[in-house]
């Protein structure tokens, strides 16, 4: 009995060991599953975060995308106010402005990380792409509106004739036959789509002199600061002679100066070089009679252009590297 007793307990114990064995072992693996289920949880929340990290850098890039373009539209309301022929167009980009501004304002927590609605940046691209639109629809009417009035001014004022240059005392009257024997060229309207380089002007860089025109009815173009320069310096010109200054070529396109250089040799720039590139040039008529050496314009235009930024360069004169008495300069 007692063999049988204690046999029976040992039994009964080895059960025991076997069973704490195994509850343990389902313990771990319970542990580890545990782990393996909180490591998910870990993952998927970084995946989470890291999205939502995106979806904000995407939005903020967006967003500037667009306040730069409410700020361009801005310039340009401001630059046409009263010089479009429809206003409908202005009022069109301050209305998409006035959105902008409030998108790009927007503070709502919701807005800085969805993917959808009106501030996400799907929405902020399209906004920027809606005024980029219309600030160029404003621009085309603004210079629309730039060259009527300057054909307007240019039939208003001319004169039907003009005081002719009075020779020195004793001397010859120059002749009021064009220097100028190569083939006819033309001032170039502004470059659409220019990348700002010489000859590749876009409209928003030049400005068109108010009172006169090309013989193909073209605007003479120069950049703002020199437009509104030789503006004042024509006032003062007219006052002096009774009409406006003649004008012959101004801004000069890259493909006109090629054209120039082919027909011309080494006496036109190496295209890409030309001053009349820049818009900081112009040329008055090859007229001896009218602008050539000694005569009271080109002497009253080298004396008094400079307190208007506007010379003859030093290349130019009679005694220059290559006399131009036609060619003038802004220098500012």
């Amino acid at each position: 009995m007692v063999g049988g007793a204690g046999g029976a307990w040992a039994w009964t114990e080895r059960e025991d060991r076997v069973a704490a064995e195994q509850a343990a072992t389902q313990e771990r693996a319970a542990d580890a599953l545990d782990a393996q289920v909180r490591d998910v949880d870990a993952i998927q929340a970084q995946a989470a975060d890291a999205a939502a990290a995106h979806v904000a850098t995407v939005r903020s890039d967006a967003r500037a995308v667009l306040a730069a373009a409410a700020e361009d539209a801005r310039a340009t309301l401001a630059t046409t106010e009263g010089k479009v022929a429809d206003d409908a167009v202005r009022q069109t980009l301050a209305t998409l402005v006035a959105e902008a501004d409030a998108r790009v304002a927007a503070t709502d927590p919701a807005a800085a990380t969805g993917t959808t609605g009106p501030h996400s940046a799907t929405a902020l691209r399209a906004g920027a792409a809606a005024l980029a639109a219309a600030d160029a629809a404003a621009t085309a009417a603004h210079e629309t509106w730039l060259q009527a009035e300057a054909a307007a001014a240019a039939a208003a004022v001319r004169p039907a004739a003009k005081p002719t240059a009075r020779p020195a005392t004793g001397a010859a009257a120059p002749s009021c036959g064009t220097t100028y024997t190569g083939p006819p060229f033309y001032t170039s309207p502004a470059t659409a789509g220019g990348d700002g380089s010489n000859g590749k002007l876009p409209p928003e860089s030049l400005s068109a002199i108010s009172w006169d025109v090309d013989p193909r009815g073209t605007p003479y173009y120069l950049t703002t600061a020199a437009a509104g320069a030789l503006e004042r310096l024509n006032a003062a010109f007219r006052a002096q002679f009774g009409h406006n200054l003649d004008l012959d070529l101004t801004y000069r396109d890259y493909d006109t100066q090629v054209a120039m250089r082919a027909a011309l040799g080494s006496v036109a720039a190496k295209p890409g070089t030309s001053s009349h590139g820049t818009g900081l040039a112009l040329d008055v008529p090859e007229l001896p009679c009218e602008y050539g050496w000694d005569t009271p314009q080109r002497d009253w235009l080298v004396a008094n252009g400079p307190a208007y930024g506007w010379v003859s360069p030093s290349w130019a004169g009679r005694n220059g590297s290559n006399p131009e008495y036609w060619h003038f300069e802004y220098r500012g």
